[in-house]
């Protein structure tokens, strides 16, 4: 196919430059390695109430140095990205205090766990909790003038959405977070700064506690599990926060010493010590699908000459015939379930019926190649992961042949 080999080779500088910092991050996870002598003995698990895991304890810490912060928690017990970020917030937040969320509107699966669509399941409302939110500016962008007044005294937290979720905004830079922690901190030293860093790890050579959050959690079968780890997640910053976090994760009292791991120590250890190569493919395979997309007229996000933020690409297909056609050759070109034939449902946790293609060894991955919108104008699908960008490229034939050209 003409347009895909053209966009491989203009492409192979910017490969190149991935696979360079690739090397950066990986150094940053095997000093980690080193400096905690991570050896077999640690992927040995315990059962029952998890007390004296040495192999977990040792995790938590490789994370933490890996992430620049005082402390963190990886735990099987966390069901998704989503599970991790309740946590953070129900340890933090207290009835009467505010939460202000600074990127615009949350992810869609945050909007029942804040009280936004109220379904009477303990959400943050309930608790006594308030909820604000910045809207973005025209552009998409901070809002940078409202949120140098924004905090008030009774915002306990602010919460940072790194990633662009189901919007069509850019994701965040560490940059841009560190900007936004040091105008909250300005205002109240004491707010919290919680980043919300789903499918953002190891985009960059440094992660969010690394610039000043006080707290950032995440889910293992995105960026940081290496695309082999089988569930679970994480909490990392001040060890305060992070207990608060995992004293919600069990319960008070018990909090981090909790929490059996399963026997799946190995493959958290050695998923970290992938994850920067996964990464890096994922990253590879979004250049690749905006290059793509953007020469065949159609608007994509980031745009191709972009560096990428996270490791979503979106693509406006503009019908919902196409978003289907498009989900439905990824799932086709997958390993596994490729006889399989999407078709739009509904999700818990998510407003609108959504098509998902995910042919994946990891049920619901999305550090392996998976491709979803929702069924709402302007139909986006939303690509993430890959574990190999030519696995990507095949995938991405076959969706080009779908749906053809922009009309």
């Amino acid at each position: 196919m003409k347009t895909l080999n053209l966009s491989e080779q203009t492409l192979s500088q910017i490969f190149y430059g991935i696979d360079l910092q690739v090397k950066k991050n990986l150094e940053r996870v095997l000093a980690a390695f080193r400096q905690f002598r991570v050896g077999s003995h640690h992927f040995s698990g315990v059962s029952g109430y998890g007390h004296g895991d040495l192999g977990r304890q040792t995790l938590d810490q490789v994370f933490a140095a890996v992430m620049e912060a005082e402390a963190a928690a990886v735990r099987v017990q966390f069901v998704s990205g989503t599970h991790a970020i309740a946590c953070a917030l129900f340890g933090v937040l207290r009835p009467g205090d505010e939460m202000l969320a600074v990127a615009g509107a949350p992810y869609d699966t945050m909007e029942e766990v804040i009280g936004l669509r109220e379904t009477g399941q303990g959400s943050l409302k309930e608790f006594g909790i308030r909820y604000r939110q910045l809207e973005l500016t025209a552009t998409g962008t901070i809002d940078w003038a409202a949120l140098a007044t924004a905090v008030r005294p009774d915002t306990r937290l602010v919460l940072i959405q790194r990633s662009c979720g189901y919007s069509w905004r850019p994701s965040l830079t560490i940059a841009e977070i560190e900007k936004i922690v040091a105008l909250v901190k300005q205002q109240n030293p004491d707010t919290v700064c919680f980043v919300d860093n789903c499918y953002g790890e190891f985009v960059e050579d440094r992660e969010p506690t690394a610039v000043g959050a006080d707290l950032i959690a995440g889910s293992l079968i995105k960026n940081p599990g290496g695309t082999i780890a089988t569930t679970g997640g994480y909490v990392a910053g001040r060890a305060d926060l992070v207990e608060a976090a995992t004293c919600r994760l069990t319960a008070p009292g018990i909090g981090s010493s909790g929490g059996a791991t399963l026997n799946q120590n190995r493959l958290f250890f050695q998923g970290f010590f992938l994850a920067p190569q996964m990464v890096g493919e994922a990253m590879k395979g979004n250049y690749l699908i905006a290059s793509t997309f953007h020469d065949l007229g159609y608007a994509v996000n980031p745009p191709m000459d972009a560096p990428q933020r996270d490791v979503i690409q979106a693509v406006r297909l503009g019908t919902p015939k196409k978003l289907v056609a498009f989900c439905k050759a990824v799932q086709r070109h997958s390993p596994i379930d490729s006889y399989v034939e999407p078709v739009p449902a509904g999700m818990p946790g998510y407003e609108s019926e959504l098509v998902m293609a995910g042919g994946t060894f990891i049920d619901g991955s999305t550090s392996e190649l998976s491709a979803d919108g929702p069924l709402r104008e302007p139909y986006i699908v939303y690509c993430q992961g890959g574990t190999h960008w030519s696995h990507v490229a095949i995938a991405l034939e076959a969706a080009v042949a779908a749906i053809g050209p922009a009309q």
